[in-house]
């Protein structure tokens, strides 16, 4: 090879894995520019608590349906295509949810959201797992983390165009506007070939998929338990003020975004089964710190730990789902995804389900239990 075709293929190389970035920001940053709107929407279409509850689980629902979908459209039609084409309806239906008027207009918005960006996330995954084979070193990491910097993004630049007093129609298309920028800039670098297209339409989980499933489960579960309910023990079992219980999901973000970001270098210099194994041992640690030492700083910094040790171990998973030969990738990574999504939407409800029964911190700690059996089963993934 000569030194200008070898040039030209790092060249192709950086601009994949840059474009594969700028994706999981989008999703990210689509994501949670919905987060700001939703007690506007609520107030202006005149939705009680339980209502809106039942709305939002269409969001989760949605995206479990679509996930089977994107396996098979990137094997057959590519990333790219499915990547774009998700993109672009996310943008279509963004002000739909903004300005939704009635129940039924918000309610089919969010099946059709949660739809688009369930496919939006498996696409992109199949991605990252083939840009990464493509590559010499471990990237995964740093391409979730740039959903986690996405998120951030998102869900403070919404609140900030809302604060200032723009209504929620003309905001949501102003993340139109960044989104599609981003997306012209970065489609060209996008895959146009997907995964294998000898897997089935739709597949249930098994072997080693199985397995690695449901560690992406209950590390998703960890996460939604985190979103959900970290403020809900700060007021109620450490007295903290409420003004300021957002600290504690804030904490856990906060280090769960930069320990993706470094995370290629440890993942690199420490190999995924230690990454495993060493956090889900910190998150249970810092979990076990914020149950049992009084307190709420205490609380504030085993949320930190939760967010540390959690934040390399589904990157890990999904290297590991790319290198298995139980299942087509394309089937394997919508059923993982899909069991991830299923631990965000299942854990806040179970755990809120166990608190009612015994104790919120009990049910927080069976979570400790969870995040042990992931460490312990870090020896699997060799």
């Amino acid at each position: 090879m000569s030194a200008t075709s070898a040039f030209a293929v790092a060249a192709v190389g950086r601009a994949q894995r840059m474009s594969t970035r700028v994706v999981f920001f989008i999703a990210g940053f689509v994501m949670s520019a919905w987060a700001p709107m939703v007690p506007l929407a609520k107030a202006r279409i005149g939705l009680d608590d339980g209502t809106l509850g039942l709305l939002l689980l269409g969001l989760g629902g949605g995206s479990i349906l679509a996930m089977p979908f994107a396996g098979y459209l990137t094997a057959h039609r590519g990333c790219r295509w499915t990547m774009v084409r998700s993109a672009l309806l996310l943008c279509l239906l963004l002000p739909v949810l903004a300005g939704a008027p009635s129940i039924a207009w918000l309610a089919v918005g969010l099946v059709l959201f949660g739809a688009c960006m369930g496919l939006l996330d498996c696409a992109m995954n199949i991605q990252a797992v083939l840009v990464e084979k493509a590559s010499d070193d471990a990237v995964m990491s740093g391409f979730h983390g740039m959903y986690s910097v996405g998120g951030i993004a998102g869900a403070a630049g919404m609140t900030a165009l809302l604060s200032l007093g723009m209504a929620p129609l003309p905001a949501s298309l102003i993340v139109v506007a960044i989104v599609l920028a981003a997306l012209w800039q970065a489609a060209g670098a996008f895959l146009r070939h997907g995964s294998e297209r000898d897997g089935p339409l739709f597949a249930m989980p098994r072997g080693i998929v199985l397995f690695l499933g449901v560690l992406c489960f209950i590390v998703f579960l960890t996460e939604g338990a985190m979103l959900d309910w970290s403020a809900v023990f700060l007021v109620s079992v450490r007295s903290m003020d409420p003004a300021l219980a957002g600290l504690g999901y804030a904490a856990f973000a906060v280090t769960m975004t930069i320990g993706r970001l470094t995370g290629d270098v440890l993942v690199n210099r420490l190999g995924g089964v230690r990454i495993v194994l060493l956090g889900g041992a910190c998150a249970a640690a810092g979990l076990a710190i914020a149950l049992l030492l009084p307190g709420w700083p205490a609380a504030l910094v085993g949320f930190a730990l939760v967010g540390a040790g959690c934040s390399n171990i589904v990157p890990v998973l999904f290297s590991a789902v790319g290198r298995q030969q139980r299942m087509p990738q394309s089937s394997a990574i919508p059923a993982m995804v899909s069991l991830g999504y299923a631990g965000i939407l299942l854990g806040p409800a179970t755990i809120g389900f166990l608190a009612h029964w015994i104790d919120l911190s009990w049910a927080l700690g069976s979570l400790v239990l969870l995040l042990l059996f992931v460490s312990a089963s870090a020896r699997y993934l060799r």
